[in-house]
C-alpha cells in the first residue's frame, strides 16, 4: 500500500493522469500483478492511496524493473510532498487464497 501527497492541485491533476497512463500499461503487460488499485482519499483532495497485490516477490519485482514503472517513479517526483509505503502481510480475510 503506498500514500501518495501532492503539492497542490495542479500536481494532483498532473500525477492522475500520470497514474493513468501506468495503470493501462499494468493492465496490458503485468499477468503478476494482481490487483494494482488506485484510489482518491475523501476529504484530502491532494492525497492518493495506492492497493498493489501481486502473484509473488518476483512478480513485484518484474513490477519494478518495466520501463513503464520506472517513468512513473521518476516523473512523480516533482509532484510529490511525500511518499509513505507499508509492505502488508496477509493474516486473514476474504476472497484471498489464504
Amino acid at each position: 500500500m503506498v500514500r501518495f501527497t501532492c503539492k497542490d492541485q495542479a500536481s494532483a491533476e498532473a500525477f492522475d493522469q500520470l497514474t493513468g497512463q501506468i495503470v493501462e500499461k499494468i493492465r496490458e503487460n503485468e499477468p503478476g500483478t494482481l490487483v494494482y488499485a488506485t484510489h482518491l482519499v475523501e476529504g484530502q483532495p491532494l492525497q492518493r492511496i495506492f492497493y498493489e497485490l501481486y502473484e509473488d516477490r518476483v512478480a513485484f519485482d518484474t513490477h519494478e524493473a518495466q520501463e513503464h514503472t520506472r517513468h512513473f517513479l521518476n516523473a512523480r517526483d516533482d509532484l510529490l510532498t511525500s511518499v509513505e509505503v507499508d509492505f502488508l502481510h496477509l493474516q486473514a480475510g476474504k476472497g484471498t487464497t489464504e
